[in-house]
Parts: C-alpha cells; structure tokens; sequence
C-alpha cells in the first residue's frame, strides 16, 4: 500500500497529526504538535505519539533522534524506508530527505561482514544549507 493510500485510511488524530507537521514544513516536537491540535480536541501528549506511532510505522513520518521531533516523510511512495539520510541546517533548520544507493549499499556490506541483523539505519547530518552558506 502506498502512502497516498493510506493517508486514506488514517484515524482522525492521525490525520490531524500528519497534516499539522505538513503544515508547519519543519520539524515539531510532539509537544509542539499537541499544542497546535489542543483547538481540535487534543489534550494529552499519549494521543499524539499514538497517532506519531502509527504514521512512523506507515513511513509517512520519520522521527529525527538528534531534534527530538517529527517531520512528513518527503516521498512515502518512492523510496524504501529501512535507509534514510537526514541533513538537517544547524543555521535555520530546514531538513532535507534523501537516500543514498551508494552509502545504503556501503552500510548493509558492513553489517553483514559484522554478522549485523540491520532492521534500519537512519543517519543524520549536521551543518550549513547552501542558501545558510550563502548569506
């Protein structure tokens, strides 16, 4: 199932959540989303990370370690979810997605070298974005 298809399928919460970090276009904590859904009912942090739960499990959300927050997956239908790469501005935190066959390639070598059982890899870069390091 693709994630168009099951953006279809979400509860209301989890809508509510998925559109509120679509919305923002930057990551958000779940305290931050809690408080821009306190106005369509939400109350309690456990209905957001209920709903965080499911649209990470979905691959429409990803969590980012480093931030301690939530962003919209850039393309849930394209890509396969067990390697991903985050380079996140340290200057004006813009995110971006990517996915590297090179380095993907390069991790799951190692692991099986290492007898490694790699369920997933998430790395995160930090440093300047190319509009950053232009001003």
């Amino acid at each position: 199932m693709t994630g168009n298809e099951l953006a279809q399928d979400l509860t209301r919460n989890q809508a509510l959540v998925l559109d509120a970090l679509a919305d923002a276009g930057a990551p958000l904590s779940a305290y931050s989303i809690l408080d821009r859904l306190r106005g369509e009912g939400f109350r309690a942090p456990l209905q957001v990370y209920r709903a965080l739960d499911k649209l990470q499990e979905y691959g429409l959300v990803h969590r980012l370690e480093s931030l301690n927050a939530f962003i919209v997956c850039s393309h849930p239908d394209c890509v396969p979810h067990d390697s991903i790469i985050f380079a996140i501005c340290e200057q004006c935190g813009a995110v971006t997605e990517f996915a590297d066959k090179a380095m993907n390639r390069d991790v799951r070598k190692w692991a099986d070298a290492e007898h490694f059982h790699l369920t997933k890899s998430v790395i995160e870069l930090r440093g300047t974005c190319r509009r950053c390091a232009a001003n």
